[in-house]
């Protein structure tokens, strides 16, 4: 059990698999992109594999969600799916990607027991995305969204950030768009993630500006905190159902309290928070011959270490020193 001192249990394990991607997000890196992880540094399939084998088997584990980077990128990623579909106990697998390749890939995910996908689309107009990726692959996520609702990983969710300026204003399109293809729409308040440190609370597009928009053509009704359980999404029943919309207010309406993640990076360091500023080494320990006992004793030991928040709220937060792509979402 990965348990922390104020008594959560962590059995969600998000995985990066690279910290490489293939859209420039303004609000994650800058547009020459970054310095990448070399390939040494990287764990390879095999410590990956045994790496969740340990969480799932060990340490209780039930959830895995492959993230970047962007995943799609990762050239063993159906081989990793498919050994982890394995595990007895088998954990439930989703993975977190911009869909450019997911048109591609899709049915082979699903043929390797991947359950479901979480997309990132921020705007329904191509010439926004192109300004916010800065690059021109709008068709190709439409595509691979279809693609991927087409292969059975449903629910299909879609993540969405709004920015000032950007496309603030689309968030009932957005959400109508959604209803009518069958996705779950949550949108993401944006997290000071960003490569460049050039995050500002002042300005951001809250949970409360999202929500407003949407009243303004659609009826929220909001779900018990018994269906949220420890989602990170509030969401609201969209016109009575069964349609639903996600917001996730890591900024606002923080929910650490219920936190139930841990994180390995690309570079098989552990994670016990997106904001945490400290890391602890599990990629030494594989590759020094530990067994598996002492690396679930290390993993236990970075999880008791576990903050009781993000610290969002503290006058004297600091951004993580490594970006959402180095992190993984």
């Amino acid at each position: 059990m990965l348990i922390d001192t104020y008594g959560r249990v962590a059995t969600d394990l998000r995985v990066s698999l690279t910290d490489r991607c293939n859209l420039r997000c303004t609000y994650c890196m800058p547009e020459e992109g970054l310095q990448w992880l070399a390939k040494p540094d990287l764990l390879t399939d095999d410590e990956i594999v045994r790496l969740i084998r340990i969480a799932v088997t060990e340490l209780g584990v039930t959830e895995v969600r492959f993230t970047g980077g962007e995943p799609l990128l990762r050239p063993g990623l159906v081989g990793i799916v498919e050994r982890c579909a394995g595990l007895d106990p088998r954990p439930r697998m989703s993975l977190t990607t911009n869909g450019i390749g997911l048109e591609r890939t899709a049915q082979a995910l699903r043929d390797a027991g991947l359950d479901r996908v979480n997309v990132s689309l921020d705007t329904l107009r191509p010439e926004v995305f192109q300004a916010m990726t800065r690059r021109k692959r709008h068709g190709d996520v439409l595509r691979g969204l279809d693609a991927a609702h087409t292969a059975g990983l449903t629910p299909v969710k879609v993540n969405a950030v709004l920015m000032p300026g950007l496309n603030d204003d689309e968030a009932p399109e957005l959400l109508a768009w959604a209803v009518e293809n069958g996705y779950e729409l949550r949108f993401i308040e944006q997290m000071p993630l960003d490569a460049q440190h050039g995050w500002k609370r002042d300005g951001m597009i809250t949970a409360g500006d999202i929500l407003a928009s949407l009243r303004t053509r659609f009826t929220l009704t909001a779900e018990g905190e018994d269906e949220r359980g420890s989602a990170p999404a509030e969401r609201w029943l969209v016109d009575g159902g069964p349609a639903r919309v996600g917001v996730i207010a890591s900024v606002t309406r923080p929910f650490c309290r219920a936190c139930d993640r841990t994180r390995l990076t690309a570079d098989g360091q552990v994670r016990t928070c997106l904001f945490a500023r400290e890391e602890s080494d599990l990629r030494g320990a594989l590759r020094s011959g530990a067994p598996d006992e002492e690396i679930a004793r290390l993993w236990r030991l970075a999880m008791w270490g576990k903050k009781a928040g993000s610290g969002l709220d503290d006058p004297s937060f600091l951004q993580p020193d490594r970006p959402m792509s180095a992190i993984g979402g």
